[in-house]
């Protein structure tokens, strides 16, 4: 099961309820992961005594029968990340390893629970790293806290091979030796210099891995894309590039040889500045915005706005829940009683809104979010 990287757009679209949500923080390694299936048990169990408020056992069954067969799955937890989110519903079942721990949650809603996917997906201290040598390739996605190597998308050459195939100019040469034993001379014959088409079959090769790194990979996830590799190829890298979300900064060296934890340092360290500025950016244009009389932080006309599709911007308290749900025709918010459990988050319910209609959302952490609210919103018009 690979790990989350996009948001699954799946999930915004109306489900036959109940919709089943499960979060837990996970671990990578031995012993501590020993513990993680049985949390999830712990959390099934929640999820079925507040479907039998509801609905008979013959309704249920079928529901939590795929989470009761992943809690036995021995060879999945061996293979954990940091966090885990399973959803279900009827006709549907989504696992999603995460790069962050998610607080424990089991949610049993007429919608699924997606702010801990949302902050995922949406916070903005993601980044993709580009490893590189004249001859293969390897990517890397990750944030603040984890970074993990990524399968690259079909389509994208691993290696020069992949790239130009039987186009690839190789040179020919053949050693002999013409003494033997201790001093013994090697004379080294080649079929002429090769240097310029090397130097060809190098930059076709980087334009073709530039290419398909910003179609299959960039693109997608818009995420800021960092090379990692020896000096004397960034240059040249650069120069073929057409990539507009590779960053100016490197990492001078290739991934084989650091450790991926030294690996995830370095890229935190040029891409925190980056991170901090965005920050910035995003809460100066609201603050902008709200002085034109086109931005709120009150939930209730950010709420009214959302149906209707005026928010092109909306910045989400990535530490606030907010028990209650909203009503998607009228956007009347509907607050959970005092005490309720197993209910839906207000703030998650704006942002699929949002993305629903096309709008973009950013979930940042609290002491960065420039509102009181929970939320904060720059309208279209």
């Amino acid at each position: 099961m690979p790990m989350l990287k996009n948001f699954p757009a799946e999930l915004l679209d109306a489900q036959q309820p109940p919709c089943l949500s499960l979060y837990q923080p996970t671990h990578r390694h031995y012993p501590e992961n020993k513990q993680d299936p049985i949390r999830f048990r712990n959390l099934v169990k929640e999820m079925d005594r507040s479907l039998r408020l509801k609905y008979s056992p013959r309704e249920i069954e079928p529901l939590l029968e795929p989470f009761l067969d992943l809690a036995s799955d021995s060879a999945f937890w061996k293979r954990s990340l940091d966090g885990l989110a399973v959803l279900g519903a009827p006709g549907l079942f989504r696992i999603h390893r995460l790069q962050r721990s998610v607080p424990e949650l089991a949610v049993v809603a007429d919608s699924f629970h997606t702010k801990p996917l949302l902050r995922i997906c949406q916070s903005t201290d993601r980044y993709q790293i580009l490893g590189l040598t004249r001859r293969e390739i390897r990517l890397f996605e990750g944030n603040r806290d984890a970074l993990d190597e990524i399968e690259p998308a079909p389509g994208v050459p691993r290696t020069i091979t992949d790239a130009l195939g039987e186009e690839l100019t190789e040179p020919h040469q053949t050693v002999a030796s013409y003494k033997l034993g201790a001093g013994a001379t090697a004379a080294r014959h080649g079929h002429g210099s090769r240097k310029d088409e090397l130097g060809s079959d190098t930059e076709r090769f980087f334009r073709a891995v530039d290419r398909a790194v910003l179609e299959h990979h960039s693109k997608p996830s818009n995420l800021p894309l960092l090379l990692a590799a020896l000096p004397e190829y960034h240059t040249p890298f650069r120069r073929v590039s057409r990539n507009p979300l590779l960053l100016a900064e490197d990492i001078d060296a290739h991934p084989d040889g650091l450790s991926l934890d030294e690996l995830r340092r370095r890229a935190w360290k040029t891409l925190e500045p980056h991170y901090h500025a965005r920050m910035d950016e995003l809460a100066e244009e609201f603050r902008q915005a709200r002085a034109k009389g086109l931005g709120a932080d009150d939930l209730a006309d950010i709420s009214a706005a959302a149906v209707t599709g005026r928010i092109a911007t909306l910045l989400i308290d990535a530490d606030l829940r907010i028990p209650g749900r909203i009503d998607a025709s009228s956007g009347r918010i509907e607050r959970a009683a005092e005490g309720q459990q197993n209910v839906d988050d207000l703030l998650d319910d704006l942002g699929e809104l949002v993305l629903k209609l096309g709008g973009g959302v950013a979930v940042i952490p609290s002491e960065r979010l420039p509102a009181d609210s929970g939320a904060a919103a720059i309208y279209r018009f």
